[in-house]
């Protein structure tokens, strides 16, 4: 089996080239496929390979002290999902282009999955105010699924979301607001601007959806979770839609 790995870290990189080009180096070591986005504001990425390659791989990244606490959500395939390695240099590892939006300054208050599976049992949070899901993902990922009764925003991309989320702003004010997105890198960035912006009622899922069905499964989650590669999308207990192998086969 093929080990899927996601995982990010907002911390400060004054060298991006040559945190890029490390990274190649050893990803292209250990065979491993997919993609790497390195930014001042931190390092993105999705890889793929054997999993004592991926060991070795995230065993050498932690060992820098700006990304050992890096956190990887594991996912497995028959096949790699990835038809090659690219490793990029970026402005940001998710492109967001609004102020007070940096995780550099601090997190957002975040809720941990097993309590956020609490209160959508119990139907609203420990001080029982509602509670709301805000998903920060685009509309050709929400088709795939969300959770129930999430507000969903009509956005193509993740620049969108201002502009989307301002009709609703009102009819937010007395819920306890919950982002989320696939890992939780864009929830973290939407909460910290929606909270910079006056929301002081938002909070960040810690982990995204990956790291709700890492935890909990799927409770209060209907459908799949898309992901960006040949699997399409995975289900609660984290199996891909597509093989990765038959998808490059059917693209031939």
């Amino acid at each position: 089996m093929v080990r899927n790995i996601a995982a990010y870290r907002f911390v400060e990189v004054a060298d991006p080239p040559a945190v890029a080009a490390r990274v190649r180096a050893w990803a292209e070591e250990g065979g491993l496929r997919g993609t790497v986005l390195v930014a001042p504001e931190g390092i993105n990425l999705f890889l793929a390979g054997a999993d004592v390659a991926v060991d070795a791989f995230l065993g050498r990244l932690r060992a820098d002290p700006r990304f050992a606490a890096i956190v990887a959500r594991d996912s497995w395939s028959r096949a790699v999902p990835f038809a090659r390695l690219k490793v990029k240099l970026k402005r940001e590892i998710i492109s967001f282009r609004r102020a007070q939006a940096s995780p550099l300054r601090g997190r957002a208050p975040a809720v941990a999955p097993a309590d956020l599976a609490r209160w959508l049992a119990q139907g609203h949070d420990d001080a029982g105010r509602r509670v709301v899901l805000l998903d920060t993902r685009n509309r050709e990922e929400t088709a795939h699924g969300a959770f129930a009764g999430a507000l969903l925003l009509p956005i193509d991309n993740f620049t969108d979301l201002p502009d989307a989320l301002e009709p609703h702003r009102a009819e937010l004010a007395d819920a306890t607001v919950v982002s989320y997105c696939t890992g939780g890198i864009r929830c973290e960035k939407a909460a910290l601007w929606m909270r910079a912006s006056g929301m002081d009622n938002v909070l960040q899922l810690d982990g995204g959806i990956l790291g709700y069905f890492e935890s909990v499964g799927g409770t209060g989650y209907e459908g799949r979770c898309f992901v960006f590669d040949e699997r399409v999308a995975l289900d609660a207990q984290l199996r891909p839609l597509v093989d990765g192998a038959a998808a490059r086969a059917q693209a031939a």
